[in-house]
């Protein structure tokens, strides 16, 4: 087991490969009160790569995620996004920046349809073009059958992809993304990190994934990142870390 370092990153093949960091997390510590939940964490994620943030509960993966979106202030360390450092960023301005952040629990608007979130979500970026908003139809055809339905008439499923939807239409470079297969059958869950998956292939766009559901994670993922007690344990190729059963036992549970 072993982290990666410099401008080469491991590959979900076991090689190397030179890639561009487009966000590096530097020294992160973080506390609510006196619980220091992150600990001088440090990773980075690759362009046009999944990054899975795995861990039991407990270990520090929501609140990494917070904290680099601007929702948690660290104690110490810095979030640099493509070169600029933007620990001190207002979280407004994250998704100007190229950013975007999908927390746990699927937070949709119950009494709007779901043609009325996707444009609440876009009011951030201003102008919305009509293909814009086709796109992710395409991508989810089931929210696009039920784009005149009330968001509160969806199942867990469905609402996991409108605000996966409604953070592309953000257009980010970096999706943050916080335990999206929490509670849905293994079918959904496949679907959803499946076109993940494809997002990063076709578009470049990269993932930051944090997930307790770790062998879905790593069959998606280029590279892990095992997390404890708000420590780094490990980063290496998720391929390795697959493979890798004191390891899996330890810390991922399988």
């Amino acid at each position: 087991m072993a982290e990666a370092h410099g401008s080469t990153a491991v590959s979900a093949t076991g090689g190397t490969a030179t890639s561009t960091r487009l966000l590096e997390v530097e020294g992160l510590t973080s506390a609510y009160g006196p619980v220091r939940a992150l600990d001088g964490v440090s990773l980075s994620a690759e362009t046009g790569k999944i990054t899975a943030v795995l861990g039991a509960n407990g270990a520090g993966k929501t609140t990494l995620l917070r904290t680099i979106s601007g929702l948690v202030r660290p104690v110490s360390g810095r979030v640099v996004l493509d070169g600029e450092d933007i620990t001190k960023a207002p979280v407004e301005s994250m998704v100007s920046k190229g950013m975007a952040h999908v927390p746990e629990g699927r937070g949709v608007i119950a009494e709007l349809t779901v043609d009325e979130n996707l444009r609440v979500g876009s009011l951030f970026r201003g102008k919305v073009g009509k293909d814009e908003f086709d796109r992710v139809y395409d991508l989810f055809p089931r929210i696009a059958e039920r784009k005149n339905n009330a968001a509160h008439t969806l199942s867990g499923g469905e609402r996991q992809m409108l605000v996966i939807g409604r953070a592309l239409l953000a257009k980010p470079r970096i999706l943050l993304l916080d335990e999206p297969s929490l509670g849905l059958a293994p079918r959904i869950v496949a679907q959803i990190f499946g076109l993940l998956r494809q997002l990063v292939d076709t578009e470049g766009l990269s993932v930051l994934l944090v997930e307790q559901n770790a062998r879905s994670a790593l069959s998606v993922a280029d590279v892990g990142v095992v997390l404890n007690i708000g420590r780094v344990v490990v980063t290496d190729s998720a391929r390795t870390l697959m493979a890798d059963e004191d390891l899996r036992h330890a810390y991922l549970g399988f």
